[in-house]
């Protein structure tokens, strides 16, 4: 499963064999969550046991390194994508 960063504790990461929209997993010690990277933004879709500031923390990096996320998508995936704003 390809890591895109590990910041604040919580790693960030998607699986090999993942699904459109771009999204990245996000993982603890309390639990783990999802969240869809958008050309709207970074959303929450599912949390499973991360405490509400760490969920915070999770967005606030996402938002801050939604290019990294996508690009990493991409290198790993290949070709363009429904996201692409280009």
């Amino acid at each position: 499963m390809p890591e895109i960063l590990r910041m604040f504790g919580i790693r960030f990461f998607f699986y090999s064999r993942e699904h459109e929209p771009i999204h990245v997993h996000v993982k603890n010690a309390d639990g783990k969550a999802k969240f869809d990277i958008l050309p709207e933004g970074v959303v929450l879709v599912k949390n499973e046991g991360m405490k509400p500031k760490d969920i915070k923390a999770a967005e606030m990096v996402l938002e801050e390194n939604k290019e990294l996320a996508i690009e990493k998508w991409k290198e790993y995936f290949g070709g363009n994508t429904e996201n692409d704003n280009n």
